[in-house]
């Protein structure tokens, strides 16, 4: 025991103190679309035919391409990124990367009314606690990276979050995976275990869309297709920050909302590193 005292002191804390930073230089991240003009117009959609989940579409114009690419069936492989001749679709390390609504995860070079900022709620009933279940219907990835999200390094529990064994003491279910035929029902029960007030986050591109496995004989389509989902968290898998961005967005947490917003470069440090 006092070894281990000893230790702790020697090396200090280990929970990271800057919230949501970027991801490191050697993480892509997801894509996202910036205002660099498509050449789809010349008849380039190397983008589109790279990408393995068809999250994206490309529509020529006079004006230069339009682009609209879906983070929701985004697997994060990065091809698209590689293929773009113009640097339209670039990568983005933001990890505040959660939607409270499922076209917003719809990025387009070109204005569109659907368009809404998803920051947090006025009020919420969990905005000081979250109680949290757990399901997985088939995506481990996910599943490791959840389990992070409660290492001493990320540390969700000084947020308020807990993660809870039943669904009958449980606020918020967070289902990772796509969701097959053969889990709705056991999810469906979950969630009406659940007393009121309750809420859904959806984690990770399979449980979005159904991600790889979408239209196959499964009918995993995600999560959408059984329960209502109130806060989607893109990747595959995401990353913990992005989860727990996600989990303060469903507590209408302020953090949620506070800092760059996604998709904005930080300046580099005078070192000349990037950080």
């Amino acid at each position: 025991m006092i070894q281990t005292l000893i230790e702790l002191l020697r090396t200090g804390t280990a929970t990271q103190e800057e919230l949501f930073p970027d991801l490191p230089a050697w993480n892509r991240g997801l894509p996202t679309v910036t205002q660099t003009p498509c050449a789809a117009e010349e008849g380039c959609a190397a983008c589109a035919e790279a990408c393995p989940t068809e999250a994206i579409g490309v529509t020529a114009e006079r004006s230069g391409g339009r682009v609209a690419l879906d983070l929701g069936r985004c697997i994060a492989c990065g091809e698209c990124g590689t293929a773009c001749p113009t640097g339209t679709i670039q990568g983005d390390r933001s990890t505040r990367t959660a939607k409270r609504r499922r076209e917003d995860l719809v990025l387009r070079n070109y204005p569109d009314e659907r368009m809404a900022d998803s920051g947090p709620a006025v009020s919420s009933p969990f905005r000081r606690s979250l109680h949290i279940r757990e399901v997985s219907t088939g995506d481990n990835a996910s599943d490791l990276e959840v389990a992070a999200a409660n290492n001493p390094i990320f540390d969700a529990s000084r947020f308020g979050v807990h993660f809870v064994a039943s669904p009958r003491f449980a606020d918020a279910l967070l289902v990772t995976g796509p969701v097959a035929r053969a889990m709705r029902e056991p999810l469906l029960r979950c969630y009406g275990a659940m007393a009121d007030p309750r809420t859904v986050i959806a984690v990770g591109a399979p449980a979005i869309s159904g991600g790889l496995h979408r239209g196959g004989y499964a009918q995993a389509e995600g999560v959408d297709a059984v329960l209502p989902v109130a806060v989607y968290v893109p990747g595959s898998p995401p990353h913990p920050w992005c989860i727990l961005h996600g989990i303060l967005l469903a507590m209408g947490h302020p953090l949620a909302a506070a800092g760059r917003p996604p998709g904005t470069a930080r300046p580099p440090r005078r070192d000349g590193q990037e950080g």
